[in-house]
């Protein structure tokens, strides 16, 4: 009967049913896994195309060439060819008189600085570097390639909108050829501007539609709180209360009149309408100029002239366009003057796009079509060098010691117990630390590499000491015995044979504990490494800054070119990482083991 039983344990319905819940749920876990591993590879691939897609126009730049001539009045009026006496300033004017020479209407004084603000200030450095190394040039016409402004550079690439061609048929005829003039049209192309000037006001009074209820909600809310206060006889709230309703009334009532004066103009909007800066901008090219478009009819355009016509007379159908930018010209930096003027210059073929290495080889500024991270990238070597300098043969030596060769007491344990925790100590007290102690007391100098290393070093050290522990102590204990065995002493039985076997796992710590540390910014912002450093760093004293911290530096300016190059010194800092991790993979596995 025993035996009986023992053969149909497993084939009983108890049985069955047990094994179909455990099957069940090897097959959730199953799920859950491939789930979660879904999950982080969606995770993994938004993190990268959002990064990918602000990085797309970083690595690439616009140049203006422009017919530069180096006249030697405003270069060189004395003759010397002194080219340390060449003054920034005269480069300056030089290139504003070329950009001039392709812009012949602009009136010269203020009225030409948003012109002069297409190029970067760049392009005037550039100018005097060339002529100095080159000095037999003055005199010269040349084409230079001038850099365009960061604002410039980002239309070009589409960030400010793009003219798009509208349809337009008939004849225009214009009526003057600069400043406000008319333009007639004997078609119905301009009813595209009257929708577009229609969908905004509607836009508009959906706007005012939501700002509308929540006024009402503010004053639903409020009137219950007056019957709460009522019920109470809190009078002294009662008083309070109601005054809050006469403001959030008088809002509404407000909002309700612009709402209503709105649909009226909509429904006028047969006859004439004027544009405004709110909504899309509005271009007509006749004649070889280009109008901006400030009022419209079905049959008439009233604007001004950004670009004189040629002559006022008749444009055939095809002969003339009407291009919109869909962005407002309050929601770009750039003006559609402006915007003109680069059209010009595309239309004559004088932008020219080359690959961006400037972002690479030049150091922080403020301006954003300057900015690199050479200089950042410099300091966050000489940070490391010293970091793991450091902290590797410290900690390293300081886990042989405590593994191997300290005596087992309540000493060692409070070591040990100290170690764990110091790992998970914020870096920021790591910070505050280096402030008082490495700045404070030893005289290190702020924003260096040696200072920012040693703390980055201390705050590395206990992963470094637990990680090589963990090795140490996987090494079997067989290898130790063999060595005593044959005669060897404790620390040649340590160092010739338990290290070599640990060493692939202490790299691997190390590797953990390097890439912590160059990923840090609070403990360098503490000890100052924040601060604005234009000069490559070349020695570990050297004033520099490292590339968290420009990161966090450039996150915090608000203009878009930025924002896109934070994204591409992430990429840098990312590959700066991967070949900090391919040179530690590359010696873990010439020191890697089988036993």
């Amino acid at each position: 009967m025993e035996q009986q039983d023992i053969s149909t344990r497993h084939t009983s319905k108890k049985a069955k049913v047990r094994l179909a819940k455990r099957y069940a749920f090897e097959r959730r876990f199953k799920m859950f896994g491939i789930l979660a591993i879904l999950i982080s590879a969606a995770a993994l691939m938004t993190l990268v195309y959002t990064i990918a897609v602000k990085v797309a126009g970083v690595f690439t730049e616009n140049y203006i060439v422009l017919d530069v001539q180096y006249d030697e009045k405003i270069i060189d009026p004395s003759g010397e060819r002194k080219t340390e006496n060449f003054e920034l300033s005269a480069f300056r004017k030089l290139v504003r008189t070329t950009l001039r020479e392709n812009f012949s209407y602009v009136p010269g004084g203020r009225q030409a600085f948003p012109l002069y603000r297409l190029l970067s200030d760049a392009a005037i450095l550039e100018v005097r570097k060339h002529i100095q190394a080159n000095p037999e040039l003055i005199g010269s016409t040349e084409k230079f390639p001038l850099l365009a402004d960061d604002v410039t550079n980002l239309y070009l690439k589409g960030y400010y909108g793009t003219l798009e061609k509208l349809p337009s048929f008939g004849v225009a005829q214009p009526v003057g050829t600069s400043d406000t003039i008319e333009v007639f049209v004997q078609s119905n192309s301009l009813n595209v501007i009257l929708q577009a000037k229609k969908d905004f006001m509607a836009k508009e009074i959906r706007r005012l539609n939501r700002q509308v209820r929540a006024q009402q909600r503010g004053i639903d809310e409020f009137n219950k709180r007056i019957l709460a206060a009522e019920t109470d006889q809190r009078e002294q709230d009662i008083a309070k209360f109601k005054r809050e309703v006469q403001t959030y009334t008088s809002r509404r009532d407000a909002l309700q009149k612009e709402v209503s004066d709105l649909k009226l103009r909509i429904k006028a909007l047969g006859g004439e309408a004027a544009l405004n800066k709110d909504i899309a901008s509005f271009f007509l090219k006749i004649n070889g100029g280009m109008v901006k478009v400030n009022k419209i009819s079905p049959d008439r355009i009233e604007g001004v002239v950004y670009r004189p016509l040629n002559s006022d007379a008749p444009a055939q159908e095809g002969q003339w366009e009407l291009l919109v930018n869909s962005k407002p010209e309050n929601d770009r930096k750039i003006s559609d003057q402006q915007i003109a003027w680069i059209e010009k210059l595309k239309e004559q073929g004088k932008i020219k796009e080359i690959g961006n290495w400037r972002f690479l080889t030049a150091n922080f500024s403020r301006e954003a079509e300057q900015a690199g991270v050479w200089g950042a990238v410099a300091g966050s070597f000489w940070t490391m060098m010293i970091t793991l300098l450091l902290a590797f043969p410290i900690g390293v030596t300081a886990a042989i010691y405590l593994e191997e060769f300290a005596p087992k007491n309540w000493f060692t344990n409070l070591i040990e117990v100290n170690i764990n925790n110091l790992a998970a100590v914020p870096s920021i007290i790591f910070g505050l630390l280096g402030l008082a102690f490495v700045i404070g007391v030893m005289g290190v100098g702020r924003s260096t590499p040696l200072s920012g290393g040693i703390v980055l070093a201390l705050m590395t050290l206990p992963t470094i000491i637990i990680a090589a522990r963990a090795a140490i102590k996987a090494v079997p204990p067989s290898i130790r015995e063999a060595a005593l065995g044959i005669g060897a002493s404790k620390n040649q039985a340590v160092f010739h044979h338990v290290l070599p076997l640990a060493m692939p796992g202490i790299l691997t710590g190390t590797i953990i504990g390097m890439a912590q540390a160059l990923g840090e910014t609070a403990p360098l912002l503490m000890i100052g490494m924040n601060a604005f450093v234009v000069d490559t760093p070349t020695w570990f004293t050297d004033t520099a800054t490292a590339m968290p911290v420009q990161i966090f530096l450039m996150a915090d300016f608000p203009e878009t070119a930025f924002q896109m190059k934070t994204s591409a010194a992430i990429i840098v800092l990312l590959l700066f990482l991967v070949v900090m991790n391919a040179v530690a993979i590359f010696l873990r596995q010439r020191f890697e083991r089988k036993w």
